[in-house]
């Protein structure tokens, strides 16, 4: 075979340095930086979907309108129905709140085991509550909403398992708006249930 002859471009002498530098990595693109900026956009997703989640699910109001309260039932009458058992939670820092509740409520007819209660609460509560379970209870609660001067009435579950008997249960979270001198602690100024 033979050799191909010598042009002007064979007397050049080799440079040392970069060959083939549009094949390099860019110098400004460092792995760290790269990573640094990837976790911060993933982080900005991830916010932004918990926010929209939260938004759509009711749980955080753009407009700044206050939930409404609870409507009760109208054309639903009170009924003072003595055979209800009545469980009675203190949800101020002032005692002996539920001895009174109860004596108010034995006057009007409640057997002495039927009303019970307890004086502890992790939470205070700003207004005194009567919750029901089942729809067929509303009356009840109404009847002993009103023998305590006008408490508010809700359906709720979440006092259902402390019911250990067949007889049907109504629970009475006491609030603040009964002690006192006291004054609400909470910043929402919605109730919840009290643990």
């Amino acid at each position: 075979m033979s050799k191909p002859p010598n042009d002007r471009f064979d007397d050049i002498p080799r440079a040392t340095g970069r060959v083939g530098a549009h094949r390099a990595e860019q110098p400004g693109m460092n792995g760290l930086v790269v990573l640094l900026w990837s976790a911060a956009a993933a982080l900005v997703l991830i916010v932004g979907g918990i926010f929209v989640s939260l938004v759509m699910m009711d749980r955080i109001s753009l407009t700044g309108e206050p939930t409404p309260a609870p409507v009760q039932t109208q054309g639903v009458e009170a009924k003072i129905d003595t055979s209800y058992r009545v469980l009675l939670l203190n949800a101020t820092p002032q005692s002996g709140l539920v001895a009174t509740t109860r004596e108010e409520l034995l006057a009007q007819g409640w057997a002495g085991d039927a009303v019970f209660g307890s004086e502890g609460s992790t939470q205070e509560f700003e207004k005194t509550t009567v919750f029901y379970v089942d729809e067929a209870d509303e009356a009840a609660a109404l009847g002993v909403a009103e023998v305590l001067g006008g408490a508010e009435v809700q359906q709720s579950d979440f006092y259902a398992d402390l019911n250990d008997t067949e007889l049907p249960q109504l629970t009475v979270v006491i609030g603040l708006d009964r002690a006192p001198g006291a004054t609400p602690q909470g910043e929402d100024g919605e109730d919840a249930p009290v643990e």
